[in-house]
């Protein structure tokens, strides 16, 4: 599932090459998407340029004069960037050609994404307005998450992993930045100090940084006509190694089943 950092890189991957350019058509093949694809988004469309691409969250927006393309790209989407005239595959189900023949194409073959236009202001749209803070901003920190906490019972990898409390941090990072933080995943968020969550919020924001500089920023994994983008081959310490060596002290790494996650830890470096 694409998570932040995969988001991240393709905004960064696919900003580049369309920044600027004039849309000329919009072809939309399969409209049953997570959420129904606006019947009218060619003509909504045709003739605006995009202004810029920015990510909330896990969301992709695609500015323009008129409003804002919303894409989420759910639990196996993607976006290539072609070029007008490639022929398409059966998951292939939405297209924006611009003027120059440059095309980005929106894969999905489970279709659990989203492609949605708002001409209002982007930020006060229905999926975005309740959002949590970005973990990768620079106000996001430990005494947010302290005080959002409070006389909270949930298990402090569940809290980390709600995004009206802090966004982007899947499953994957939740693991591996807990263990880098050394807290015990089934913990009440409730039951930490301000300090652990400063470290915590720390340790976020790397495990994500991280993700972001091994999946890069250049054109070969956008610019593919037949497959996804790689994004990166990360090294996680904890994340799928449940019963192997920890890699600091050695002890067999536990894995639980927490909210219906998989959930890798020590019991030896994390309390």
């Amino acid at each position: 599932m694409p998570e932040l950092p995969e988001v991240e890189t393709t905004r960064r991957g696919i900003a580049p090459v369309i920044q600027g350019l004039h849309i000329q058509q919009v072809i939309v093949r399969q409209p049953r998407l997570r959420w129904p694809v606006p019947e009218s988004l060619s003509e909504l469309l045709q003739g605006q340029s995009i202004r810029s691409v920015d990510r909330r969250a896990k969301y992709l927006l695609l500015s323009t004069e008129q409003g804002t393309l919303i894409v989420h790209l759910g639990m196996s989407g993607s976006l290539r960037i072609l070029t007008a005239g490639q022929a398409h595959g059966k998951h292939d189900h939405v297209d924006l050609l611009f003027t120059d023949r440059t095309l980005l194409r929106f894969n999905d073959p489970r279709r659990f994404g989203a492609v949605l236009w708002t001409a209002e202001p982007v930020f006060g749209h229905p999926l975005l307005k309740d959002l949590g803070p970005e973990p990768l901003s620079a106000d996001f920190d430990g005494a947010q998450l302290h005080a959002l906490a409070q006389n909270r019972k949930t298990p402090i990898k569940s809290f980390i992993m709600d995004s009206h409390v802090v966004v982007g941090v899947g499953n994957i990072y939740a693991n591996e930045a807990l263990f880098r933080a050394g807290i015990l995943p089934t913990r009440h968020a409730g039951k930490i100090s301000l300090a652990r969550y400063q470290r915590l919020a720390e340790c976020i924001r790397l495990v994500l940084e991280e993700a972001i500089r091994q999946g890069g920023t250049t054109l070969r994994d956008f610019v593919n006509e037949a497959g996804r983008p790689g994004y990166f081959q990360q090294q996680l310490k904890v994340y799928g190694r449940g019963g192997l060596p920890c890699p600091v002290c050695g002890e067999s790494l536990a894995e639980i089943r927490l909210s219906g996650r998989s959930t890798v830890f020590c019991k030896h470096c994390q309390r």
